[in-house]
C-alpha cells in the first residue's frame, strides 16, 4: 500500500546560533588560555637574565651587589659551564656556586676537586642535602628549614659580626668540623657555615638563603654588608650559574631519564590541565540522576512536541524506538475500527485477523507492517510512517 501524500520536511541540522551557543564556553576558555600564553611570553621576553644572575636588574637578580663589589675592585665574572668555572679558581678567586642542586653528581665531584686545591674562597648558595655532602665533605642539611628569615649571627666570624643581623635564614647545617665558624643560627643550627681548607689558603662558605643577594633584599638589615664582605675577601669573583647545556652535565654512570629532562614544574602544570579538564567535562556531561516531572510553566503546542521528540530519537539514531512508538500508536488508532478491544490491539493473533478481513488484504504484509523489525535506515522509518498513514486511511474509509 502506498500514497501519494507528501510530508514537509523539516532540518534537524543545528542552525549557525545554535552552534555558537553550544560552544562559546570552550572558545571563550581557549581564548583565555592563548592570551594568557602571549601575555607570559611577552614579560619574559624582555631583558632579564634570571635568578641570582649579577647582570640581572630584576628584583630577585644580583646585579647591585655586583655593581657595589665592582665600586670596591672586585671584578665579577658570570660563567655557565663547569669547564669555566674550574678554570677560573685560584687562590686570588672567589668561586659562587648560585644554585648547586642544578649540578649532577658528576659536576659536582668535579667541581670539588678543583676547589680543593685551588687556595680561594667557595660560596654555596642554598645547597640541599646531596649537593652539600659533595661539595662541602663534613656538611650535613637539615630537612627542616628555618621557621625565620632575619637572623642574629651569634659567632666569632668578624664578617657576621660587624654585619650584624642579616637574612640569612633558608637551610640549616650542621658539621663535623671543629674549626668551622657557625654563625647565625636557628634553633641551635647555623644557617651560614665557614670551614677553613685543610692547607689553610682557602675555605668553603655554605649559606642556607640567596636573600642577602638579591637586588630588592640587599638594604635590608646588614644584608650588604655580609655579601660584600662574603664576596668581596679576593679581587675576583666567578659567578657560576649551571646551564642545562652544558656539556659535562652527563658522565659515566650519570644517566637522565626522560622525566628529568622535562622542565621544572611540568608534573603541577599536567595536574592544572587534568583538573581544568574534569571541570570542562563535568560542566558540558549530563546531569545524574532520574528525570524529574515538572509542570511546564507555559503551554507547548503538539507539533513542536512531536519535532522534538523527533529530533531527540534522530540524534540518538533510535530508528528502532521510533518505529516501535509509530507501531503502537497505529495499532491502537485500529483496534477500535476493526472491532478489536483495546487492550488485544497489541496481540498479532486477535489484531490481524480482523483488519485481513476488513480490508480483504494480504496478513503477511500487515504482520511485516505493524510488527515486523525496526527500519534500518532513516529512509526506512519514514517509508514505515506512510505506510502506517495510508492504512489508517483505508481502515478508515467508508
Amino acid at each position: 500500500m502506498t500514497t501519494g501524500v507528501a510530508f514537509p520536511a523539516t532540518s534537524t541540522a543545528p542552525t549557525t546560533r545554535q552552534v555558537w551557543t553550544r560552544t562559546r564556553g570552550i572558545v571563550l576558555a581557549v581564548v583565555l588560555v592563548l592570551a594568557g600564553a602571549v601575555a607570559i611570553a611577552v614579560i619574559r621576553s624582555g631583558d632579564r637574565h634570571g635568578d641570582l644572575d649579577p647582570r640581572s636588574a630584576d628584583p630577585y637578580g644580583s646585579r647591585a651587589v655586583a655593581e657595589l663589589l665592582a665600586d670596591r675592585g672586585v671584578d665579577t665574572r658570570v660563567v655557565t659551564t663547569l669547564g669555566e668555572a674550574r678554570a677560573a679558581t685560584g687562590p686570588g678567586t672567589t668561586l659562587l656556586v648560585a644554585v648547586p642542586d642544578l649540578l649532577t653528581p658528576h659536576q659536582q665531584s668535579l667541581l670539588r676537586k678543583s676547589t680543593a686545591r685551588s687556595g680561594g674562597r667557595t660560596i654555596l648558595v642554598a645547597a640541599g642535602s646531596t649537593s652539600v655532602e659533595r661539595l662541602a665533605p663534613g656538611v650535613t642539611a637539615d630537612p627542616a628549614n628555618s621557621l625565620r628569615s632575619t637572623l642574629d649571627p651569634h659567632c666569632t666570624l668578624a664578617a657576621a659580626r660587624r654585619a650584624g643581623s642579616a637574612d640569612t635564614g633558608g637551610i640549616r647545617y650542621t658539621t663535623t668540623h671543629l674549626d668551622s665558624d657557625s654563625c647565625y643560627p636557628s634553633q641551635r643550627l647555623a644557617t651560614l657555615l665557614r670551614i677553613p681548607a685543610a692547607s689553610g689558603n682557602g675555605d668553603t662558605v655554605v649559606l642556607g638563603a640567596p636573600d642577602i643577594l638579591l637586588n630588592d633584599r640587599l638594604d635590608k638589615q646588614g644584608n650588604a654588608s655580609l655579601a660584600l664582605q662574603l664576596l668581596g675577601s679576593r679581587p675576583h669573583l666567578v659567578w657560576y650559574l649551571p646551564s642545562l647545556s652544558d656539556a659535562t652535565a652527563t658522565g659515566t654512570g650519570d644517566q637522565k631519564s626522560l622525566f628529568d629532562l622535562l622542565p621544572s614544574g611540568w608534573l603541577w602544570g599536567t595536574l592544572q590541565l587534568f583538573i581544568a579538564a574534569a571541570l570542562a567535562a563535568f560542566w558540558r556531561a549530563r546531569r545524574l540522576g532520574p528525570l524529574v516531572p515538572e509542570k511546564l510553566p507555559v503551554a507547548i503546542r503538539a507539533s513542536e512536541t512531536v519535532e522534538g521528540r523527533g529530533r531527540l530519537y534522530r540524534k540518538a539514531s533510535a530508528r528502532d524506538r521510533a518505529a516501535a512508538a509509530l507501531r503502537s500508536t497505529a495499532r491502537t488508532r485500529l483496534a477500535p475500527l476493526v472491532g478489536v478491544p483495546v487492550s488485544q490491539a497489541h496481540a498479532p493473533e486477535a489484531l490481524l485477523p480482523a483488519l485481513s478481513a476488513h480490508l480483504h488484504g494480504n496478513g503477511q504484509t500487515l504482520h511485516a507492517l505493524l510488527f515486523g523489525p525496526p527500519p534500518g535506515d532513516d529512509a526506512a522509518l519514514v517509508s514505515l510512517t506512510d505506510q502506517l498513514d495510508a492504512l489508517e486511511r483505508e481502515v478508515r474509509r467508508p
